[in-house]
């Protein structure tokens, strides 16, 4: 008999806690950021286009989108490339970040279900909260609720993030559902020992399979996969 406690989905588990990926999950902010990395790498000689660095990039911390395009080319994109590729997104964000479709409706049915949320997410926090101020979910995620894996020096594929953001709500990490699109952070779900579900409206799975993964297409299909969840396990 396995000593591995059931996972938050499964119907003989707990969920108590929500972990949600920011960017691609409640923010799309994916292709303006792709494209402003695109163009600065270019800048540095490293000639990327917008539908490579989305296939190569997508879902990675700076750093390692440094590291990558420099081994890559043999280039040098200098010492402070990721402090002013954030400063830059923080500006960017301000004033292109959009919420993914369905998500001010998935955030508002959230409350009535009771569940406790946070965001972690490599995005610094102050990119978080020019995306979150800029489509207005701010009350949504106060600042004790949002946890940067790139402040805290240990970005996904690490699941420290999603472990520290667990620690803090008093949830074991079996306890936790962590909504995620990229395969970097489905990765940092698994090696958490929590739950993921995964938002993918189209394109291949990532190379995980685990009882605990479930895929959706669209986040108006969030909240009623949870409140089922909800309902078997108090059954």
């Amino acid at each position: 008999m396995s000593d591995t406690p059931p996972h938050a989905l499964d119907p003989e588990g707990r969920l108590r806690l929500v972990l949600f990926d920011c960017d691609g999950v409640l923010i799309d902010s994916e292709a303006p950021a792709i494209r402003l990395i695109a163009r600065r790498a270019a800048e540095h000689g490293a000639p990327l286009s917008f539908d490579e660095a989305m296939e190569r990039h997508a879902g990675k911390a700076l750093g390692h989108i440094q590291h990558e395009l420099e081994a890559e080319y043999g280039v040098s994109l200098g010492l402070d490339w990721v402090a002013r590729i954030q400063d830059d997104l923080v500006a960017l964000m301000r004033e292109e970040a959009e919420p993914v479709p369905g998500a001010p409706a998935m955030l508002e049915a959230m409350g009535p279900l009771g569940l406790p949320f946070r965001v972690g997410s490599n995005s610094s926090r102050a990119e978080m909260t020019a995306k979150f101020g800029r489509v207005g979910f701010t009350a949504h995620f106060p600042e004790d609720r949002v946890h940067s894996a790139r402040e805290m020096g240990r970005p996904k594929p690490d699941p420290h993030v999603y472990l520290h953001a667990a620690a803090l709500e008093g949830v074991s990490p079996s306890e936790c559902v962590v909504v995620e699109d990229s395969d970097p952070g489905v990765q940092a779900a698994h090696d958490a020992g929590m739950a993921c579900i995964l938002l993918r409206p189209h394109g291949p799975m990532p190379p995980h399979d685990w009882p605990g993964l479930v895929h959706i297409r669209h986040l108006d299909e969030l909240v009623p996969l949870l409140a089922r969840v909800k309902r078997t396990q108090t059954s």
